[in-house]
């Protein structure tokens, strides 16, 4: 079943690269009493994803923290270490939280898993955002097949 606003987001776990190395952050750490802004890529560094999902994101990063955004989220099934690269050669810095759902359990979890085997990708998250407020999906904006529009930055901005 695909989450839709109303939902409580599933529990999982996901990774994240710190000072110290990969590190598992569980949805309860993540949502658990803020107010979250989570989009996922089909995948890092590719087309759409590199050149206008992510960007839009950092550059807007302070313009959604002030609605009250506590994290912005980035996550894509791919691994912590390809997150980790995706993120610094994109200049996150402390502005985008890069999450890797190496296997793609979230996304399945979140009903949102796509087939991209078409495309040599395997099986990859849709492209979507969800505004999460303390565990609880509010907004879910899931982009058509090839589209890019409902979950870019600046759309979810106006939703905030």
């Amino acid at each position: 079943m695909t989450i839709k606003a109303g939902d409580k987001m599933p529990s999982g776990t996901l990774k994240t690269m710190t000072r110290d190395g990969a590190k598992d952050i569980t949805t309860e750490e993540l949502f658990k009493g803020k107010k979250v802004v989570l989009f996922s890529v089909p995948g890092a560094f590719t087309p759409t994803c590199d050149a206008k999902h992510l960007p839009g994101y950092v550059q807007h990063a302070a313009e959604i923290r002030a609605k009250g955004v506590d994290t912005i989220a980035c996550m894509a099934v791919n691994d912590v270490f390809v997150m980790n690269a995706w993120g610094k050669s994109s200049g996150t810095g402390d502005d985008v939280l890069m999450l890797a759902d190496g296997n793609g359990d979230y996304s399945k979890a979140l009903g949102l898993e796509m087939d991209g085997r078409g495309f040599g990708m395997g099986l990859r998250g849709q492209r979507f955002a969800v505004i999460v407020d303390d565990g609880v999906a509010t907004h879910v904006f899931i982009e058509a097949p090839r589209e890019f529009r409902v979950s870019a930055a600046e759309y979810v901005l106006g939703q905030l």
